[in-house]
């Protein structure tokens, strides 16, 4: 007599996943490879994620990737390994991309708001200050603002409103009157003649308007055809509605001269 075999024929009954072992003659048991579970006969694959999100951070998705396998990935908005997820302020990296004059603030995953500092305006992204600081920040008004400081002139930097005609920086550097102006001492005149105080007034604005009172005291005559407002017949308006806390500012392609 030979012992039966319990495990030669189809396993032994047991699953595809599990080990047919024999015990005694004619008996087996059925156990379950590795990475499976159940009673030998029955043998499903665990999935280590559901349990403890299989041993990942809780700010990370776990993937099964096989038997009793998985990988874990951070979410978006943490960074780590897995294992440990750290959360990625966006304000850490370049102000969250709002203004240097701005506070950022992180307010959930990938979302962060930004607030324009006290004494500026914007929407966080651009953020300007008074228009006496704005002249300096701008390569088109920046000339301006030299010739101001050159002669202390600080009236634009009062709380205002102040509507300011800065001819650009090209033109102020290449008009040979300039020069003739400084000698005689009357370039203070001239600037204060691009100046207009105790107005706010927007390009819409101008549109409207046929003549306004400059800090100098003369008149500047608008007028407005083809969708272009020129001021004095002469100098047109190229870049408008630079707005600051205490004003507004446009750019102008000729020098007025009073």
């Amino acid at each position: 007599c030979s012992a039966i075999d319990a495990c030669e024929s189809s396993n032994g009954g047991c699953s595809s996943k599990a080990e047919c072992r024999r015990t005694t003659p004619g008996n087996r048991a059925c156990v379950c490879s590795a990475g499976y579970t159940g009673d030998g006969i029955v043998c499903i694959e665990i999935n280590p994620c559901l349990v403890n999100n299989g041993g990942c951070d809780r700010n990370a998705e776990c993937t099964q990737t096989g038997p009793n396998q998985a990988v874990c990935n951070c979410l978006k908005g943490y960074s780590g390994d897995g294992k440990t997820c750290t959360y990625i302020s966006l304000c850490s990296q370049n102000n969250g991309g709002c203004s240097e004059f701005a506070i950022c603030n992180d307010t959930e995953l990938t979302e962060r708001t930004c607030t324009c500092k006290p004494n500026y305006i914007g929407d966080g992204f651009t953020c300007r200050g008074n228009i006496f600081q704005e002249l300096l920040r701008n390569s088109n008004t920046s000339r301006f603002y030299f010739h101001l400081e050159a002669l202390s002139i600080r009236d634009i930097s009062g709380p205002g409103p102040f509507t300011l005609f800065v001819p650009r920086t090209d033109i102020l550097n290449s008009d040979p009157r300039v020069k003739d102006w400084i000698a005689k001492g009357v370039m203070a005149q001239v600037l204060r003649y691009h100046m207009v105080g105790c107005a706010n007034l927007l390009y819409k604005d101008l549109t409207a308007i046929t003549n306004i009172t400059s800090l100098h005291g003369d008149l500047i005559h608008i007028s407005y055809s083809q969708n272009s407002l020129v001021l004095n017949n002469k100098a047109e308006i190229i870049l408008s509605d630079a707005v600051g806390t205490n004003g507004v500012i446009h750019v102008i392609n000729q020098i007025l001269v009073p």
